[in-house]
């Protein structure tokens, strides 16, 4: 196993950002996004056993762990502070992993290269109205109506308890046995840090225009048809479990395993996803050098 290394870079807006890279940078690359309110952490314990397969860059999006908030952010801003982030790494061809609000950053980036699309880790990534469930009602009303209260009510979970639900609402009990506090109070902390609760309140007013590119998504599902795994948390209450079915309707050709894990899958069961990925990074390459033959 190569050591993971912590880097920063400047993008050219000024924004700093803090990203992880452990591998070899001949391999293919593996692009981990993770969501919120978490950071590159998240990924702790799968990057050193997926840069014996590939070469892992897991950043912090901006506004959360160690990098720097954007002045206007948007998950399309993040979209192009993380492509500029390849670029400067001079990464080609990459599976990209999508997670939570790491899932809209995602689609960005595939979107605006999908020829560069190796294939897609999907961990917990809503792409379909099917994911929204009852959850998401203030949330949407806020969307639709901008006002002060229903903004309110929309970010009436930026609190601790809200911060701490994100990884055991929804979980068995024994499921949430296994997890560290430590974990949701360290993301408390960044999120006390100054701008980033403003960037967790312009983040949840943008995923309502996230929610308005779908029908662009399913386009671009459809006609690329992005090698896929699909890896779920059934315990997810925030996206509901109609979403696999969703994926698996949009890519027929792609795997899909539910696991006993909530929304934080990677929390509880790193070691059982672990292989998933590792199988369908090998089994991708293969193929793909089997077309070039």
């Amino acid at each position: 196993m190569r050591p993971t290394t912590r880097q920063r870079i400047r993008l050219s807006g000024g924004t700093e950002l803090s990203f992880i890279t452990a591998g070899d940078a001949t391999k293919p690359a593996v692009l981990l996004l993770h969501g919120s309110p978490s950071s590159a952490r998240m990924f702790r314990e799968v990057v050193p056993e997926l840069s014996q397969a590939a070469y892992v860059i897991a950043p912090d999006l901006p506004g959360f762990g160690e990098s720097e908030v954007l002045q206007s952010p948007s998950f399309p801003a993040f979209g192009e502070a993380i492509s500029e982030l390849l670029e400067r790494l001079s990464i080609g061809p990459r599976y990209i992993y999508l997670h939570d609000y790491g899932a809209p950053a995602g689609f960005h980036i595939a979107m605006q290269a999908p020829e560069r699309v190796l294939g897609l880790i999907v961990q917990n990534g809503n792409a379909h109205r099917t994911g929204l469930g009852p959850q998401w009602d203030a949330t949407q009303a806020y969307w639709s109506q901008p006002t002060p209260e229903n903004e309110a009510a929309a970010t009436a979970h930026l609190t601790f308890e809200g911060t701490r639900d994100t990884y055991i609402s929804g979980a068995p009990p024994d499921v949430v046995a296994r997890m560290s506090p430590e974990v949701w109070e360290e993301d408390w902390r960044v999120m006390n840090l100054p701008g980033r609760m403003d960037t967790q309140r312009a983040l949840i007013r943008d995923y309502g225009n996230y929610v308005g590119r779908f029908e662009a998504i399913a386009d671009y599902l459809a006609r690329r048809q992005p090698p896929a795994v699909l890896i779920w948390g059934r315990h997810d209450p925030f996206f509901d479990l109609a979403e696999v079915l969703s994926w698996m309707q949009d890519l027929p050709r792609m795997e899909a395993h539910v696991l006993d894990a909530g929304h934080k899958l990677l929390e509880t069961h790193a070691a059982a996803a672990v292989p998933l990925m590792l199988d369908f990074i090998g089994r991708t390459q293969q193929e793909s050098e089997r077309t070039r033959q």
